[in-house]
């Protein structure tokens, strides 16, 4: 068996691919049932994220796995393989499971050390427990990655002030207010007018940044205006008025900045209904949804600058070098979890001979302990035979303890091959022709 990962991220797929192969959550069930009826996956698990699509998979041959999983994707995104291929990424048994320690740990985001990965790694584990799509060595990788995750951020400084999607959105807006008055410096928000569209998590760290750089009034839209007015209530010291999404396109002209971030599997804004609008002021558009809400064709209104989550980079790059420094020691305590698992995963080799061993060694203590409890006669009471029965097993586990322990604890391959074919042959637990 072997770990596979296929798929791509910010690193080798622009936006407009990107967001294509975005899966939705109401289709993770589904997706998930299409990639285990492959009859070579045995394991698998989806993350899928703005920026990222990632498919985890236990395979049997991971040349074939990860064949069946591109297809699955190709299929999916109805992009032909020929033409994903220069976007997909594949990673393969130590370094999937790096790769997937260093995504929940932040250290492969856009943003170093950003916090909502780790939970939408929790959410995949989750969603893959629940469609029992993950078994045992998934679930162990997956739920050994989200302890990494938080070990990074509790003990390492990575996640102290570290920006997310949403801020760097924010700082994007204050950095290109700042350009189109002559500076290269980030500006209060107190005097723009400001709309978000979407009421959801990103939604919410939007307004929380919105107001620690000056804004004190926005409008907020959704299509469920009570979802709206609930965020809404947690900001008390921000004037938040709420509309319904049929509002959206009588509103839009009323404002300086529009940030979007919804669940839309299709942009709601293009050219042809900005045109419509009737614009009188100039209007910046902060799209961080992926699929986008925001078409790219916008910024052709002369009235109109656009800017999606690629373009977020230009604010990355400005405090990356000093949050590089802090992801190495990161990146160590990743390698050593990496290393356990590694560990855990080299000593199930030795499963099948312990299990077949301790299979053998029952069947005697049986056997044994019934011609002992029929030599007793019918006066060894109920309790008595429960003693005795506890006490064989007793010995045998007290047998069993050191070579089972021997078999499962860190050593190289050869080495644990060569005690288990030892332990087969001093018990006969191997066919002749195996020996």
């Amino acid at each position: 068996m072997h770990i596979v990962v296929v798929g791509l991220s910010h690193r080798t797929a622009p936006v407009e691919v990107r967001e294509k192969l975005s899966i939705p959550d109401h289709s993770i069930s589904e997706s998930l049932k299409s990639l285990k009826s492959f009859a070579d996956i045995l394991e698998v698990s989806i993350l899928s994220t703005c920026n990222r699509l990632e498919i985890y998979s236990l395979v049997k041959d991971k040349n074939i796995g990860i064949s069946s999983v591109k297809e699955f994707i190709s299929e999916f995104s109805k992009i032909n393989i020929e033409e994903l291929d220069p976007h997909l990424f594949d990673l393969r048994q130590e370094e999937a499971v790096l790769h997937l320690m260093k995504v929940s740990a932040g250290l492969d985001s856009l943003v170093l050390g950003e916090g909502q990965i780790l939970s939408q790694v929790k959410k995949m584990m989750r969603l893959g427990q629940e469609n029992q799509s993950t078994g045992p060595i998934l679930n162990r990788l997956l739920s050994q990655s989200i302890s990494v995750g938080k070990k990074v951020r509790s003990e390492t400084n990575l996640g102290t002030g570290a920006v997310s999607i949403s801020s760097a959105a924010v700082e994007l807006a204050q950095l290109k207010i700042g350009q189109d008055i002559g500076l290269n410096s980030l500006v209060t928000l107190e005097s723009e007018r400001v709309l978000i569209v979407g009421a959801g998590r990103m939604s919410r760290l939007l307004i929380t940044h919105l107001k620690s750089k000056g804004c004190h009034k926005l409008l907020l839209i959704n299509r469920n205006i009570e979802r709206a007015k609930n965020l809404a209530a947690d900001f008390t010291d921000i004037e938040i008025e709420c509309k319904q999404f049929s509002d959206l396109y009588e509103n839009i002209n009323k404002f300086s900045l529009v940030f979007t971030s919804t669940a839309s599997e299709k942009p709601f804004i293009d050219l042809e209904r900005v045109k419509k609008i009737n614009l009188k002021n100039n209007i910046k558009f902060f799209d961080i949804g992926v699929p986008r809400n925001v078409t790219s064709d916008v910024s052709q209104h002369e009235l109109v600058d656009s800017f999606d989550v690629d373009d977020l980079q230009e604010v990355v790059s400005r405090n990356q070098e000093f949050r590089e420094k802090i992801a190495k020691e990161a990146e160590s305590l990743v390698k050593e979890e990496r290393i356990i698992f590694l560990e855990w995963w080299a000593s199930l080799e030795a499963v099948p001979v312990i299990n077949k061993l301790r299979s053998d060694l029952e069947i005697i203590r049986k056997e044994e302990l019934q011609k002992a409890l029929s030599r007793m006669g019918p006066d060894f009471s109920a309790r008595e035979r429960k003693v005795v029965d506890a006490l064989t097993k007793g010995i045998i586990n007290k047998i069993l303890h050191t070579p089972v322990t021997k078999l499962r604890s860190p050593q190289s391959r050869d080495e644990r091959r060569a005690s288990l074919k030892i332990v087969e042959k001093l018990f006969s637990l191997a066919d002749d022709e195996d020996i």
